[in-house]
């Protein structure tokens, strides 16, 4: 049946009042709100991108650095796609530190839910507009401050219109209506089924699909609301009814008192855990689900947060989801159900970009190649579906395809990328005529390079691998490169993994070799979660092989960071110096 719910009353009575024609955008969320304008047209991400305690631009990459947002009207073309921006703006809006409204050139649905959850759990929230005239968003790069009001939106004394949000309803089967209802289903489950049909009729979803498995991303310590959230879902009696998988902790729960670590921070952290298994989801903790046995199959329909994981989801293993929403991952694990919407549809996982590398100019090329392609080629699709061609001689593995997946979501918003010869529907899939071609060479990725190195001198201090979680197939290689060399006593290389990769590692004999090279293991966190002491509090500089890290590492550590390939960490953790650049790069 067509569901009663889209559009919610309060939503149709809040915009009934508006007469002003013609709409320059529509609400997303309404509300009214009067500030000084904060103007971006580089998207951001929130989580590891804003201080989730101060609102703060963290982001070093980022022109913003530095800037308040904070009772601003933050006007942003769109966030950069990062599944845990929904908690970020959540915690900021629970903390009362968050912008007083978000404007939008392109539709963000992850800040939109943050927002949207925020009101259903705390009846705290800040209207959200999407603005579709390109004079209108022109005007607010200029403007220093606006106003939203019932009627619209209003820059200087000139009042524009806003419509109401796309007024898709959604078709609901009987059994959601039976959730919706709370009819023989607990209060999380009513809850969880309001919202994720509130969220699909603002995305223009026609309708809800089973899912056969869900990654929850919002594991991580953003703030208090990180452990409120699932723990009143819990006392609402929710339960996942699909297989769900848990994302990394902040914490090793097996390791952190010997790591030393916060222990007030380490116990909250384990507690967020707690709640999700509590909910009965498993304690996988890994922020590479692809490398679990229950990894879905092509064509299964899922719903997975954590961005990298959904981008290797949908073009690796050809699995369908959505990137989705922290809390919105939860909410569909507790109904098995989620908007049919983006890549869960053929048309929407159309290439809408086209890229050929010219890999004649790459000769010689190392592992740098892929995380470094991933990175470059998402910070040009923006929200565009890429397929990627001259890469079909390159045999890429497992950690290729993770490291590219991982630097391309740490740009890029879309959900899946396609490169023939390599990802499952890339030479099946329809390309449409016309779309934007362009081509990838040394230059190109050699300025990339240079943008990720930000040590502040020569020395290494620390190896960071395992961001993503660490693979089994990345063992055979470090251990060929560690052979017959002595690590400096005054580098530490800290590997992050899963338990269920660490068990494989032990069982196939890659443990030893590696622990005596003097590698440290730490399981159900990873990189982007570790602080001191797990990072010297002397230390100066990180040496990476994600470009994931490489970005968001200076903002979350407070360390410069440098980036190479597998045999550069290697020579690194020996020598405690920086690689000289990659020849393959820049012929030195």
């Amino acid at each position: 049946m067509r569901s009663e719910t889209v559009p919610l009353r309060r939503l149709q009575a809040f915009l009934d009042e508006s007469t002003a024609r013609p709409p320059i955008g529509r609400f997303l969320v309404p509300g009214t709100a009067a500030a000084d304008i904060v103007f971006s047209d580089t998207p951001i991400s929130f989580m590891m991108g804003v201080n989730s305690e101060t609102g703060v631009v963290m982001d070093k990459h980022h022109p913003l650095i530095g800037v308040p947002l904070q009772g601003k009207a933050f006007a942003l073309r769109k966030g950069r796609g990062s599944c845990a921006s929904s908690a970020v703006i959540l915690e900021l809006l629970y903390l009362g530190k968050a912008p007083s409204a978000l404007i939008f050139r392109e539709m963000d649905p992850i800040l939109v839910l943050g927002v949207l959850l925020a009101g259903a759990l705390y009846s705290k929230s800040i209207p959200v507009v999407l603005i579709e005239d390109d004079t209108v968003w022109e005007r607010l790069s200029k403007a220093e401050s606006c106003k939203i009001t019932s009627k619209g939106l209003m820059i200087g004394d000139e009042l524009m219109s806003l419509d109401r949000p796309y007024s898709q309803s959604v078709e609901t089967s009987p059994e959601d209506d039976r959730m919706l209802r709370g009819e023989g289903y607990d209060l999380a489950t009513q809850m969880a089924m309001e919202l994720i049909v509130e969220f699909a009729s603002i995305q223009g979803a026609k309708d809800l699909t089973n899912v056969s498995q869900v990654h929850i991303d919002a594991c991580c310590l953003v703030g208090q609301t990180s452990l409120l959230v699932p723990q009143r879902l819990l006392e609402l009696g929710g339960r996942v009814r699909v297989p769900a998988t848990c994302n990394s902790l902040d914490v090793d729960r097996q390791r952190w008192r010997a790591l030393g670590t916060d222990p007030d921070v380490s116990q909250f952290a384990s507690k967020i855990g707690d709640a999700y298994l509590a909910m009965g989801a498993s304690m996988s903790f890994t922020c590479a689900p692809y490398l679990l046995d229950s990894k879905p199959q092509q064509g299964d329909q899922i719903a997975w947060g954590e961005s990298n994981a959904v981008a290797f989801a949908n073009s690796v293993l050809g699995a369908r989801t959505q990137k989705y929403p922290d809390y919105l991952d939860v909410l569909i694990a507790l109904t098995g159900r989620a908007p049919v919407m983006g890549c869960h549809l053929d048309e929407g996982r159309q290439p809408t970009m086209s890229f050929h590398i010219n890999t004649g100019e790459l000769a010689g090329f190392d592992d740098s190649l892929f995380p470094l392609l991933g990175y470059h080629i998402g910070s040009l699709v923006g929200g565009d579906i890429p397929i990627i061609s001259g890469l079909e001689n390159s045999s890429p593995g497992v950690p290729d395809l993770k490291a590219f997946s991982a630097g391309f979501a740490t740009t890029s918003s879309a959900a899946m990328f396609h490169i023939r010869g390599v990802t499952p529907e890339a030479d099946t899939v329809v390309v449409p005529k016309g779309i934007p071609e362009m081509s990838i060479g040394r230059r190109e990725l050699a300025e990339t390079w240079l943008q990720l190195q930000s040590a502040k001198n020569d020395t290494i201090d620390i190896i960071a691998l395992g961001n993503p979680h660490f693979a089994l197939e990345e063992f055979p290689r470090l251990i060929n490169l560690i052979k017959n060399k002595t690590k400096s006593p005054n580098v530490a290389m800290v590997i992050t993994t899963s338990r269920f990769v660490y068990e494989k590692t032990e069982q196939a004999g890659y443990l030893d070799v590696v622990v005596k090279f003097g590698a440290q293991f730490i399981t159900d966190t990873c990189w982007c979660m570790l602080k001191e002491p797990v990072i010297p509090p002397k230390a100066q500089n990180i040496m990476t092989i994600s470009a994931k890290y490489a970005h968001y590492g200076p903002g979350v550590s407070g360390r410069g960071v440098a980036f190479g390939s597998l045999a550069d960490a290697v020579e690194a953790a020996c020598t405690g110096t920086r690689p000289v650049a990659p020849t393959w790069l820049f012929g030195l």
